[in-house]
């Protein structure tokens, strides 16, 4: 079975960091989005990857929805161009807009905060909270060594393989959203329901 994917919430770095095929990669996954007819969700800034990202939705006639805290709602920092902007109380707010008004989850190279809103989205996943496919995009191999950090868990028996599994990755943005469409979670839920986060 095919998932049918109308919006999808996107993770990444507020700064541009050095390389310019990171950059090159946020630009062309908005653009593929705004190709595919699939709404954008992000942080709702202009700066960074997530500028760059949005730019390129936005120049390819996609709609780019933001969601962002009033605390950072600044000229500094909102887009101001977007097809549509929400606001939230606190950073957890936003991250569960974003789940919200997606139907799958992609992740950008980014700092803490990125690996905050990344963790959480696949724990969630993982305890059963939600079936939407979580993919990493994987540009000049930023999560190689994270990768293999996920491998050492694994091994050391902290995480199970269909748990593991749930992250779909690939440097290719096509070969991604492909397996983000085909995705079926064989996790195995944990202890929780969804009034418990």
């Amino acid at each position: 079975m095919k998932n049918h994917l109308r919006s999808i919430a996107v993770f990444c770095g507020s700064s541009p960091g050095k390389d310019p095929k990171i950059v090159k990669d946020a630009y062309a996954l908005g653009k593929f989005l705004a190709h595919r007819k699939v709404d954008l969700v992000y942080g709702g800034s202009k700066l960074g990857l997530m500028g760059e990202l949005a730019k390129g939705t936005l120049s390819n006639k996609g709609k780019a929805i933001g969601v962002i805290p009033k605390f950072l709602r600044t000229k500094e920092v909102v887009h101001s161009g977007l097809t549509e902007l929400f606001l939230t109380e606190n950073m957890h707010e936003r991250k569960l807009k974003m789940h919200e008004l997606s139907d799958g989850i992609i992740v950008l190279p980014g700092g803490f905060g990125t690996m905050e809103e990344f963790f959480e989205m696949i724990t969630w996943s993982q305890l059963g909270l939600h079936r939407k496919p979580i993919g990493m995009l994987n540009s000049s191999g930023f999560y190689d060594d994270l990768l293999k950090f996920f491998k050492t868990m694994e091994e050391k028996e902290f995480l199970n393989s269909a748990n593991r599994e749930i992250l779909l990755v690939s440097d290719s943005i096509e070969d991604l959203f492909s397996q983000m469409e085909k995705y079926e979670s064989r996790a195995e839920p944990k202890w929780m329901n969804i009034n418990q986060t």
